[in-house]
Parts: C-alpha cells; structure tokens; sequence
C-alpha cells in the first residue's frame, strides 16, 4: 500500500478517442481547459492534456491551442500540475504498395518537432514515449536515438519527463536512459495496461512491471477501457498513483458515458478512499514531485 498520498491524474481528451465515440468528450480549449478544471475540483492533482482541431475534432499538435488551453487554466487555477503530451508524430502507417513508403495516417516526424511546445510553453510536465509497438494497424515508433533527443530538450527546458510505458521492453530502455545519464533519477513513470500488444491490465502484470523499475522511482499505473478502474485500486494497492479521464475510457460503467471527466476522479477517488488513500491535492502533488 502506498505510504502518505495518492496522486490522481486525469488525461482529459486523449488522442486517439473520437467524438463520434462520446458527445462529451471535450475538444476545444475552453471545453478542454474547463474539463481539466473540473477535474481538479473532483480530486486530479495533475492533468495531462492533448489538443484538437475545433473544427473536427480530430487530434492537432497546434502550439496556439496547446497556449490557449494553458492559459485558460492557469486563469482560474494556479497550482493544478499541467502534463502536456508529446506522443503524437510516431506513428507509422505503411503503404500497401510499398510498405517502406508512409501511407495515410503517418504521422511521424523530427523529435525536435515533437517538443517543440514544451520548449515554447514549459508546462511542469510532460510525456516521453518509449514505445515501439504495433497500435491497431499501423505502428508507434519512439527509436532510442529520437527519445534521447527528446530527453534532452526536456532536461534544457526545466520541463520533467513522465516515462510512458507500454511494455517491459520500455522498462529496460528507461533504465538505459538513467544509467547514461540522459534522465536524472528517480524519476516519474506510467504504466500503459491494456493497449492491445502491450502489457495486458491484470495484477500480475502490473506487479510484473512495478519491479522492472528504477529504484525509488514514483509512479502510476492505469488502465484502458473497461480496466480504467479496476486498475485504480491495483495501482495503489502495489505503491502506486493513478490515472483516469476520457483519453483512456469513455464510461463510468457498461453502456453509461461519462459526462465529464470529473465523474470519472470522482468515481476513482471514491474507490481510493475505500481502500483507505489519501488524496493528494496539488500542492502536495508539487512538493512530491519537486516542482517549483
């Protein structure tokens, strides 16, 4: 069980979810911005933000949206610890006439792009992939080269590195990065647990990755889909914080949608606090984090 308090972080709009798939999911910056607000009211210490095109609601690497909902909630909320992404420009989609050749849908492109944001913006955190997997179809490709150039930039921004990961293989390249001193210990990681070919959402895989981690190393584990809250209760029974919100699972319980990412905190911070948690507000969040 974890000692002192549980950190919630709630990812507000994701990637990869569609608005055909939820009229509530949030997609513009005031949507996004007043969700993750919401959010904080229900219990989220941290929020970790993706951004969209308004106009169709699909996912968008635009620095000004990326600005807009920054400032919107910074407006209304200085102490909530904003997480900004950087996955996407890592996925590959091959042609079918030429699998060298990217097809529809790739959206790779130079690390440098890919933080160009969190130089520009220096939320307190962001995300760093380490995954190279099948995703669907089409493939997510983070080589070693391109997470260290990213890495870096991180480290020059002031910015710390949430370790995303998706399977143990990620584990071992993290703990490359810390032995070379491209990441500086103990460091702050996610466990990814039910994106199909990655590791499966079950206790023993959890505990299997727990273990595979620096040591002293603070981390969260959660869930996909259905395993969104299950996984809560695991991820702190093991030691860990947690994670929910829209980008990783649309419904409170079978065929009910979520209507705000709050629901789903407040869902999850009910669960922690019958096993006995205490929630993090953000500053406690802060001071465990050592952010300024």
């Amino acid at each position: 069980m974890t000692s002192g308090k549980t950190i919630i972080t709630c990812a507000i709009t994701g990637n990869l979810t569609k608005p055909e798939q939820s009229r509530y999911l949030p997609i513009t910056p005031e949507q996004i911005a007043t969700s993750a607000l919401e959010a904080a009211e229900a219990g989220a210490a941290i929020v970790h933000i993706h951004v969209r095109d308004p106009a169709t609601g699909r996912p968008s690497m635009a620095i000004d949206l990326y600005r807009e909902v920054m400032e919107k909630i910074r407006a209304r909320n200085k102490s909530l610890i904003i997480n900004l992404t950087t996955g996407p420009g890592g996925r590959f989609v091959p042609s079918h006439e030429d699998p060298k050749i990217a097809g529809p849908g790739t959206t790779l492109m130079q690390p440098e792009k890919r933080v160009e944001h969190i130089e520009l913006l220096k939320p307190d955190i962001c995300t760093l992939d380490l995954n190279t997997m099948n995703s669907g179809g089409e493939v997510v490709i983070n080589t070693p080269r391109n997470v260290r150039i990213m890495a870096e930039r991180m480290k020059a921004a002031g910015v710390l590195p949430e370790i995303e990961l998706f399977d143990s293989g990620d584990c071992h390249l993290a703990r490359d990065l810390f032995n070379d001193g491209t990441l500086n210990g103990p460091g702050l990681f996610s466990l990814v647990l039910g994106v199909k070919y990655g590791f499966s959402a079950t206790p023993e895989t959890m505990f299997y990755a727990r273990g595979l981690l620096p040591p002293g190393a603070i981390w969260s584990g959660f869930g996909i889909g259905r395993a969104e809250f299950p996984m809560v209760a695991q991820a702190f029974l093991l030691g860990g914080h947690v994670r929910v919100g829209m980008e990783d699972n649309l419904y409170m319980s079978k065929g009910v949608l979520a209507k705000t990412n709050a629901e789903l905190v407040a869902h999850a911070a009910g669960i922690l606090k019958s096993l006995g948690a205490s929630i993090a507000s953000a500053d406690e969040a802060r001071a465990m984090l050592k952010l300024v």
